[in-house]
């Protein structure tokens, strides 16, 4: 090729190009089409009447519903234990005893009466026949009987002075329940002022708690309580609420009773649960269906196979439920499962078997 011819290819490849007309062949495959998105395949369900309570957590100290010290009638050195610390014991049963110094003393007076009172009787019935032959008088006949009289009262009196000194010398469980404390040991001296042991009834206990001024409407005597402690549930019942405030605690003072409650140990501590708020048979969801967006809660529903966002008012919820307020019925189909396709007047598949 000459130089000209070379100029003037160049040439017309420049201006080619200066003007759009330089075509590349196309080496590449054309490009596929885009994939289309299958609908999300979803579960729903409907809104459901119930209940939603609002718990407020405290902390309570447990005792005994009903607590005896045991406080000997009479001073003595204790002959006998029959008790000991954690035991249960039933009404009546004999605790101890205790050698009062009285016990002989009362015995013998009662033995001199009962002879005073024998020799009383068989005069008398010695002087009955006398008295029915003529041989006495009448004077002396009543006499006679008076004296009888007077040596049955003098043994009922000593009867009932030594029975007294028995009951004081053996100690008895004035309630059942367990015995939380003792002093009692043998040779150890009883006296009058303070308690051998002390008694806490079985069964119930007492849970002592406090409550703030905005909690008092919430609080009242007959409203149930739920117990916690050491991952056992106990269910009672509030029995006391204080209106004065504690100089101690700046607080309101309360009392519940819980029943069957033997394994909470006394003056050790539990979780109260107290309802502070309630709706009572409303509409009702899992709480892990409703969205919020800039706080405004809403819900996704469906209906004919597409799906809608519906912006609803809430109420009260629990750990599991929150109130429906206003937004939907009970015959509305809220989705439950979550998919990143749920929008307003997207399509949407049931989840074959719900209807």
């Amino acid at each position: 090729m000459s130089k000209g011819a070379v100029i003037g290819a160049v040439a017309v490849v420049a201006a080619a190009a200066a003007f759009g007309f330089f075509v590349v062949p196309r080496m590449s495959e054309p490009e596929a089409a885009a994939e289309t998105v299958a609908p999300p395949t979803v579960q729903v369900m409907n809104p459901q009447k119930k209940d939603v309570e609002v718990f407020r957590s405290l902390i309570g100290t447990v005792s005994p519903s009903d607590l005896v010290n045991v406080i000997p009638m009479a001073a003595g050195e204790i002959t006998a234990v029959y008790v000991n610390v954690g035991d249960y014991v039933e009404e009546g049963q004999l605790l101890c005893e205790i050698d009062t110094k009285q016990v002989d003393s009362a015995r013998l007076q009662l033995e001199a009466a009962e002879i005073q009172l024998n020799d009383a009787k068989t005069n008398l019935e010695r002087m009955s026949v006398l008295y029915a032959s003529g041989d006495i008088a009448a004077q002396s006949y009543e006499q006679v009987e008076s004296s009888v009289k007077a040596a049955q009262i003098q043994y009922d009196s000593a009867k009932l002075a030594y029975d007294y000194q028995i009951d004081f010398s053996h100690v008895t469980a004035a309630i059942a329940g367990r015995i939380e404390s003792s002093t009692m040991e043998v040779h150890g001296m009883a006296t009058q002022s303070a308690p051998l042991c002390v008694i806490s009834g079985g069964g119930s206990k007492t849970i002592t708690f406090s409550v703030t001024e905005a909690m008092l409407d919430h609080v009242k005597a007959g409203e149930p309580v739920r117990v916690e402690k050491s991952g056992s549930e106990y269910t009672g019942t509030i029995t006391e609420v204080s209106s004065m405030v504690s100089a101690y605690t700046g607080l309101f003072d309360a009392k519940a009773t819980i029943e069957n409650a033997d394994a909470l140990i006394s003056g050790s501590t539990v979780r109260l649960y107290l309802t502070a708020d309630k709706a009572e048979n409303v509409l009702t969801l899992p709480v892990d269906v409703v969205y919020y967006r800039n706080s405004a809660p809403y819900v996704y529903t469906y209906d004919n196979g597409i799906v809608h966002e519906v912006s609803i008012e809430t109420g009260l919820s629990d750990d599991e439920n929150i109130e429906i307020v206003s937004g939907l019925t009970a015959s509305d189909q809220v989705i439950t499962t979550w998919s990143p396709e749920l929008y307003e007047d997207a399509p949407a598949l049931l989840e074959e078997g719900v209807q």
